[in-house]
């Protein structure tokens, strides 16, 4: 879908729908009680009837307004005034996309809910772009009948309040539309099965995506050029796979030669059967979803390549299937890692980050200036946060407080955990340099833990995304994340104007 950015009297504006917001108690934003003006009351007319509430993301269509080029109007709730933020614009506007998309209207026209005088263009912006991208996606990709919208939404307007606010809400649609580009990208690579998204399969994706560019350059190590590096860590866990493991490395060169990369590290397993310690068979499925982390670095250099970002990234992602074999690891088995540091397996089930630890220590090659690893890594914190927040440890303050920032401003959130040294003392082993778990208490912080131990030549985060990156039930499937957040993070480090 196709957006633009004008000013101008809506009510004069030919299009199939006219969408606008309406706070509950029947109060009106600026657009739109200066558009119900030029429609001689008709909204309020509708309000006092009080079959509209104004709750957020209630709708209501009206055909045919009084004085209106508009097909349709359709009324938005936006919930409490006093409580309104950008952020609610986009869970608003989302069931309005939704309705729109199966209506038989193929474009629309939105007034944005705010004035000339305050600051919030670009983010409503953004929120309403990604929530008509979200309404819009769908993953049919091995159905045998497809069941596209008979007449989708093609284009929409945004009526900003004035002429100095078209700059910020036009740079909004290019950066929204990206980040647009890189979601779906992310949950169309997480929502396929594990027999077709294979880490080659991911491979011949990442150099498909190099071909957009010729600012990325995309390699991919085999496993015998893995061995030859050292990485018995991440060998280890493809040796029960027919599947050979792949080292997929983006480079995207969009800022000066000599400039230091940030680097973005994300689990890739394509499949994770837990290995000898294998999973219970209760949606084992879902267990595809295990590569959302390095979904989410395609995400995010895919949106860096349609933005053309002046910023230098690297993106780093271990891909294999951990399945159980006569050759898989066993409990009990030593590994040694690419930093020579030696690894007793406990658990083969706690596989991510035996594969990230070696791909983290590859990273240092590149002198970046700051290393995010993503990962869908424990249980643990799904039981800590749910699936609303990521969580998030670092070896920096300052990395981590930009994270934080940049999840609150993307609508994409993280929560900070400890890690603190007295945490280490649980991956002790009798027999090598650490054990890969570290027993019940603090999983997540003791995953975080271990990759700490290779992450010591560089500012390092992890994310945590096992509660974020997919919905289970009646609304399976990978919501994407946090390509968001890391986007928002690249732009704000790139200086680029929001």
């Amino acid at each position: 879908m196709e957006f633009s950015c004008k000013t101008g009297a809506a009510n004069a504006m030919k299009t199939a729908c006219l969408v606008v917001g309406v706070f509950k108690s029947n109060k009106l934003p600026a657009g739109t009680e200066a558009l119900d003006t030029a429609l001689g009351g008709q909204i309020k007319k509708v309000l006092k009837k009080q079959d509209f509430s104004g709750d957020v993301g209630q709708t209501q269509l009206l055909y045919e307004p009084n004085d209106c080029a508009a097909a349709r109007l359709l009324l938005v709730g936006l919930g409490e005034q006093k409580d309104f933020k950008p952020r609610q614009m986009g869970l608003a506007i989302l069931p309005a996309f939704q309705l729109l998309e199966n209506s038989g209207a193929t474009d629309c026209i939105v007034v944005l809910p705010n004035d000339e005088g305050d600051d919030d263009t670009y983010r409503l912006v953004r929120e309403t772009v990604a929530a008509a991208n979200a309404a819009q996606y769908r993953f049919e990709q091995c159905k045998s009948t497809k069941t596209p919208a008979k007449r989708p939404l093609k284009r929409g307007t945004l009526i900003v309040a004035g002429r100095k606010q078209l700059a910020s809400a036009t740079r909004a649609v290019a950066h929204a539309s990206a980040i647009a580009t890189g979601t779906k990208l992310a949950k169309d690579l997480a929502n396929l099965p594990g027999n077709i998204c294979t880490p080659t399969y991911l491979a011949e994706e990442a150099q498909k995506l190099g071909r957009r560019s010729s600012k990325l350059k995309v390699s991919v190590l085999t496993e015998k050029q893995m061995e030859r590096l050292g990485m018995g860590s991440l060998l280890s866990v493809s040796r029960g796979s027919r599947q050979p493991a792949k080292l997929i490395v983006f480079e995207y060169q969009g800022g000066k030669a000599d400039a230091k990369p940030i680097a973005l590290v994300g689990k890739g397993l394509t499949f994770d059967a837990g290995g000898i310690s294998i999973k219970p068979a209760a949606n084992m499925d879902e267990m595809k979803y295990d590569m959302c982390g390095g979904a989410s670095v395609f995400g995010a250099i895919a949106a860096c390549v349609e933005m053309e970002l002046p910023i230098n990234v690297v993106g780093v992602v271990p891909s294999s299937e951990n399945l159980p074999d006569g050759d898989a690891n066993k409990p009990g088995d030593i590994v040694t890692s690419m930093s020579g540091q030696t690894i007793e397996i406990l658990n083969t089930d706690a596989e991510g980050r035996l594969i990230l630890c070696d791909a983290l220590t590859y990273t240092e090659r590149f002198k970046p200036a700051a290393v995010i690893d993503i990962a869908t890594l424990t249980g643990a914190c799904i039981v800590a946060l749910g699936d609303q927040a990521s969580g998030l440890l670092a070896n920096d303050d300052k990395l981590a407080g930009e994270l934080l920032e940049c999840g609150t401003a993307s609508g994409d959130r993280a929560w900070q955990l400890p890690l603190w040294d007295e945490y280490q003392r649980q991956l002790d082993s009798n027999f090598a340099d650490m054990q890969n778990i570290g027993g019940k208490g603090a999983g997540t912080i003791t995953a975080a833990c271990f990759l700490s131990r290779f992450t010591k030549a560089f500012k390092w985060a992890h994310l945590d995304i096992a509660g974020t990156a997919w919905l289970s039930g009646a609304n399976k499937g990978a919501t994407g994340r946090p390509v968001p957040l890391l986007t928002e993070f690249l732009l704000k480090r790139a200086k680029v104007s929001m």
